[in-house]
């Protein structure tokens, strides 16, 4: 069961994502700047230009296809990696809607799989780490991201990788310190000062992994950056408790001596080889945007390569261009508003007629393209991370604090943009961590092994009921995650809130 429960959820995961995801057949919210640069990836190396969204994208789906591509390199807004992973399926099956959306349906349909290992690990459950992945194959948000060629998805799946090799990671390296414990006069392994100040944890290659993903997220967009800090702190921390449970005297010092190089430090450096691996396209070719910036160049920093000097200015320039993106936008959100699903963002919207494209009724129809979360798993999510707040802050649960440094790092920094044009769907970087939080919210709920009986059905009742009100929730929603055409009663019937219209 090990396996075959996390395959099994990850299985319906995949048929929710690949059902008829090449529909809706049209460029879905902003596919039509990763479509075109994925495409251009995979055949220049770098971000090509296109002529104007109102030519180019017409020409792209028309049959014949016709694709204005020019080789003249293109200023862009976000770094190579997710276009990169998008240019794989539009290798294979070309540059239509279900070829640069197949690997995000596919990262989609994994990422539920390891979250269900994730859980597994965390709680020492294999059914609650298959809720746990149950939760994100359901979740409308997730859904709707994994069906679409954007970038958060990805950014999303590096994090959550990285996330699982960093929890290998601890487990074995506590199994170092504790195997290196002596045993006394009666055979029992006990704290010892000496030990827990001096002994090493040896080579930490999933920690390097974990540097790697790191690196891939933050080189798909740079809110990565804030997830490797985050986790370098929480890492850090790990490495204190493993030290004060083998009877460090000084575990902060014994970290400082023996792990923070190793382990902690190591993130860093190998997720920025790994970011500057990722934009060989653009070091390898002559037209890509900026790429001969710095050539002949003298100056203060002339003594660095001049194609790393030509990325740093680049770089400089995509930061100021982030920075200052204060272009009003009808779907923007306050971050406040996003773990309630306060304003989500309308991917596509049509209305059909009565006996076009589905409709069959006297009045006009509606197909949309909604990313709005499974509400009732957002808003029980909310009351989930308060629990966490409490079991960490009082009962000094790390698994509590493992969830909330994840959640923190995805939703936090946001708060430092609220003048920015930002929206709800990047809350999809910390979707798992949210499911995560309701799925422990319910492992409290079903009680300890050693309850009553009756407190023990009792908590099984709630917890199913919460269980099946979500899936409920997610079917019902499900027309307008994936493009279905409904009769317009219908669609309003779903809009809950005045904001969601």
């Amino acid at each position: 069961m090990a396996w075959l429960g996390p395959l099994l959820v990850a299985a319906l995961a995949g048929a929710i994502r690949f059902w008829r995801l090449g529909s809706p057949r049209q460029i879905v919210f902003d596919e039509t700047y990763y479509a075109k640069d994925a495409w251009s990836m995979l055949r220049l190396g770098y971000e090509g230009s296109w002529p104007d969204r109102k030519i180019a994208d017409p020409q792209i789906l028309a049959h014949p296809q016709v694709i204005p591509l020019s080789d003249g390199g293109s200023f862009v807004a976000h770094p190579p990696t997710g276009k990169w992973v998008i240019a794989l399926g539009e290798g294979v099956f070309g540059l239509t809607p279900f070829g640069w959306r197949f690997m995000t349906a596919l990262l989609g349909t994994v990422s539920v799989l390891m979250l269900c290992r994730i859980g597994r690990r965390l709680f020492r459950s294999t059914f609650l780490g298959c809720l746990a992945g149950a939760l994100l194959a359901v979740d409308g948000l997730h859904v709707v991201m994994s069906r679409t060629a954007l970038l958060d998805l990805v950014v999303m799946f590096f994090v959550l990788a990285a996330f699982g090799c960093l929890l290998v990671d601890r487990d074995r390296a506590r199994a170092r310190l504790a195997a290196a414990l002596p045993a006394g006069p009666d055979g029992r392994i006990r704290p010892d000062g000496d030990t827990g100040d001096r002994a090493g944890t040896g080579a930490r290659p999933w920690r390097l992994a974990a540097g790697l993903f790191l690196g891939l997220a933050a080189s798909t967009k740079w809110n990565g950056l804030y997830f490797l800090v985050f986790f370098m702190v929480l890492t850090l921390l790990w490495d204190v408790g493993a030290r004060r449970v083998a009877g460090a005297r000084h575990p902060y010092r014994a970290v400082l001596r023996k792990d923070l190089v190793p382990s902690a430090l190591s993130l860093a450096p190998v997720a920025v080889v790994t970011y500057l691996a990722t934009w060989t396209g653009w070091f390898l070719s002559d037209d890509g945007w900026g790429r001969h910036w710095a050539d002949g160049r003298g100056g203060t920093w002339s003594w660095i390569p001049a194609p790393l000097r030509s990325l740093w200015h680049y770089e400089y320039l995509v930061y100021q261009f982030n920075v200052g993106l204060h272009t009003p936008h009808k779907y923007q959100s306050n971050p406040w508003s996003w773990l309630v699903q306060g304003r989500p963002v309308l991917f596509s919207y049509t209305s059909p007629q009565p006996g076009e494209d589905g409709c069959y009724t006297a009045t006009p129809c509606t197909r949309t393209v909604l990313a709005l979360g499974t509400p009732l798993l957002w808003w029980a999510a909310c009351f989930a991370l308060v629990y966490l707040l409490h079991r960490w802050a009082l009962r000094r649960d790390w698994r509590a604090g493992a969830v909330l440094c994840a959640v923190g790092a995805g939703y936090l920094p946001w708060f430092l943009y609220q003048d920015r044009t930002i929206f709800s769907f990047y809350a999809v970087a910390f979707v798992p961590y949210l499911c995560l939080a309701v799925t422990m919210m319910i492992g409290a709920m079903l009680g300890p092994p050693g309850a009553t009986e009756r407190r023990r059905r009792t908590g099984t009742v709630a917890a199913g009921v919460l269980v099946l009100l979500i899936a409920w929730n997610f079917v019902y929603f499900f027309p307008i995650y994936t493009g279905r055409t409904i009769p317009y009663a219908g669609w309003q019937a779903r809009m809950w809130l005045d904001t969601w219209i």
